[in-house]
């Protein structure tokens, strides 16, 4: 059975990035795959600490990029106290087929919570392809291609690039509702329905992709 892994990281509780991955994963559980639910803002990891750099350092010296083999790194106290945070987030991703991260643009950037969590389970010369990460995203404005502010992107576009050169997975899909400020923005009030078009054509575009991700398994045992 095919695993998605479904991360949330908006402060909001009632927030377009979580509509949009629950979307998601109601269509996914629809075509029969398991969901791991980690919800980073309710239950936030902690920030690296020196433990984990030195694990990394080890990992690079001794040239271990089998994540299986992480574990043999670990060898001092504070090392092992860094463990105990990372193994159960890094379980939970290696375990999946797919990856779906909820991350509203806080900002211009990804949200802290969401951050902690990239640092926790991210080591040196890291491979997880052929896994796939979908981002679902939120922005109070529209950064979108060919828009004045699209430089300023560092939220979808930040991932899918760190997601490419860090774990060699190409092909991220980013779906995101833009302009949420307009709801609440008078100088914006004259583009909510460009909102209202942006989350609705995000919303379905969440579940088609769910529905048709659902089945993807990722070879095991490689």
């Amino acid at each position: 059975m095919s695993h998605l892994l479904h991360l949330d990281s908006s402060a909001r509780t009632d927030s377009f990035s979580r509509r949009l991955g629950a979307a998601f994963a109601e269509a996914w559980e629809a075509g029969g795959g398991e969901v791991t639910h980690r919800d980073l803002a309710a239950g936030p990891v902690p920030p690296i600490r020196e433990g984990w750099t030195r694990i990394c350092d080890t990992l690079l010296r001794e040239g271990i990029t089998d994540i299986a083999r992480y574990g043999e790194a670990v060898r001092t106290g504070q090392e092992r106290e860094a463990w105990a945070v990372v193994r159960p987030l890094l379980d939970e991703l290696v375990a999946a087929d797919v990856v779906l991260i909820g991350a509203p643009m806080y900002n211009f950037g990804v949200p802290a919570a969401l951050k902690a969590w990239i640092d926790q389970v991210t080591f040196p010369k890291m491979v997880l392809a052929p896994r796939k990460f979908v981002v679902v995203a939120a922005s109070g404005g529209a950064y979108g291609p060919g828009t004045p502010r699209e430089p300023y992107d560092h939220n979808g576009r930040y991932l899918s690039d760190f997601i490419r050169g860090h774990y060699a997975v190409e092909d991220t899909e980013v779906i995101a509702a833009e302009l949420v400020n307009s709801l609440v923005d008078p100088a914006l009030a004259g583009r909510v329905l460009q909102h209202r078009e942006s989350a609705a054509d995000a919303l379905r575009r969440a579940g088609e992709l769910g529905a048709r991700l659902a089945g993807h398994r990722i070879p095991r045992g490689e």
